[in-house]
């Protein structure tokens, strides 16, 4: 790792593990946080740590811009995976990722995904709470990252350069520049990023993210699965003009290419940082401790967590959509989490789709279609089957008898009551084989 700095570095992922070790000149590589688990690394993990490879565990679940404080079992495994993995510092996203439950006195909903904060005061209170309840519970500094939005809030009183400034002013958190985010949201909500790096405090930045995107009838996915764009190389170009970044991550989570694109997309960040100009100031070193952030008030929490139930449960449970959004946008974003959601699904349960063939991804769209996920992506996997078993699907006994063995293999020998239609179904293909 070089001196003061992280340098270039690539998302570590499972499916590329092999590559990453021979990739020459990566300095470091980012984690999800909650696919690790401490004293259980893959080899290929353990071999980078031994090299010197700096190793930086990104979390997707704290939900800090949610309206209920942050658990503290979230809080507790991450700051365990960020001192098993000696890392210099931890990050997760300026989101919410839940919404619902006893702040709003309804059943909480599962995003499985990252959506945006409010960009008002109460949002901005709430968040600012959450963060430093998160850095009391950190062994390591916390950095945030801006995320890539489809929607836009109705009401919002700042643009994101003015939220993250005085989030950082507030806090004394550092950040984590996500410059395809920027180009997101310059496409999706016409926000210039240039003038989002100016009025954000870029000696924060604690490290940038660079990935890759598409562009569907006017409307910019963030999909991690497509090689990294020129816009978006421009956008890094105007940030190291302004500063010069202390590690830049090149992120792939899909469609993983051949080797030899990811050493050629890994040199076009680093052709940008070599013909960046010198930068006045240097980023990376931690902000003063601000004074004691004030607790947020009971009723900026009741709001934020009213507005973010009522547009998740429009997204994912059907229920009529909150007023002053674009319909068509909401509509869009619908779509995309449940598209996500069954890529997961069949990404943690590969059998699934082995076993259904080419109708799983109709029939789990069907599924999902009004029952929102509660529990997580490993819990939807099951109760995914459990609905097709109680209603005596698929039509094929053959294949039905492998979705049962599946089922009953995960399930246990003592399954919840609430599952009893699912234990009788599955008792019955069993006895016509």
């Amino acid at each position: 790792m070089r001196h003061g700095t992280l340098g270039t570095g690539i998302g570590w992922r499972p499916e590329i593990a092999d590559t990453v070790e021979r990739l020459d000149g990566v300095d470091w590589v980012e984690v999800v946080a909650e696919n690790v688990c401490p004293g259980h690394l893959p080899a290929s993990l353990e071999r980078l740590r031994a090299r010197g490879v700096t190793v930086v565990p990104h979390g997707v679940s704290l939900g800090l811009g949610g309206a209920d404080r942050p658990s503290e079992q979230k809080l507790a495994d991450l700051a365990e995976r960020a001192e098993f993995l000696g890392s210099p510092l931890v990050t997760e996203h300026i989101a919410f990722v839940r919404a619902g439950g006893a702040l709003t006195a309804s059943p909480q909903l599962e995003a499985g995904h990252l959506l945006p904060v409010p960009r008002t005061r109460d949002a901005l209170a709430v968040l600012c709470e959450n963060v430093r309840i998160a850095q009391d519970g950190l062994p390591v500094p916390l950095a945030l990252e801006n995320i890539a939005a489809l929607i836009s809030w109705p009401g919002e009183e700042m643009t994101e350069g003015q939220f993250l400034a005085e989030l950082v002013e507030r806090t004394g958190v550092r950040l984590l520049i996500d410059v395809a985010n920027l180009h997101t949201n310059f496409v999706n909500r016409g926000e210039d990023p240039a003038k989002a790096l100016d009025e954000l405090p870029v000696e924060a930045i604690a490290y940038v993210h660079v990935a890759g995107g598409v562009e569907r009838d006017g409307v910019w996915h963030d999909t991690h699965a497509h090689p990294v764009s020129e816009p978006v190389l421009d956008v890094l170009r105007e940030l190291t003009s302004r500063i010069s970044p202390p590690g830049v991550l090149l992120e792939r989570d899909d469609d993983f290419p051949p080797e030899a694109e990811l050493v050629a997309e890994l040199e076009s960040v680093r052709t940008v940082l070599r013909s960046a100009p010198p930068a006045g100031r240097a980023t990376g070193a931690p902000a003063p401790r601000p004074p004691a952030v004030a607790p947020a008030p009971a009723d900026a929490r009741e709001r934020l967590g009213i507005a973010q139930a009522a547009l998740l449960s429009a997204l994912v449970a059907g229920t009529p959509a909150p007023e002053e959004f674009d319909q068509r946008r909401l509509r869009v974003q619908s779509r995309a989490l449940a598209a996500k959601r069954a890529q997961v699904v069949a990404r943690i349960a590969p059998q699934l789709p082995e076993i259904l063939g080419r109708d799983y991804r109709s029939m789990f769209l069907a599924y999902a279609r009004g029952r929102p996920m509660h529990a997580g992506y490993r819990r939807d996997a099951m109760a995914f089957a459990e609905h097709l078993l109680a209603a005596g699907r698929p039509a094929d006994e053959r294949v039905r008898r492998q979705l049962t063995h599946w089922w009953q293999e995960r399930a246990g020998l003592r399954p919840r009551r609430r599952s009893a239609r699912i234990v009788r179904a599955a008792r019955a293909a069993l006895v016509r084989r």
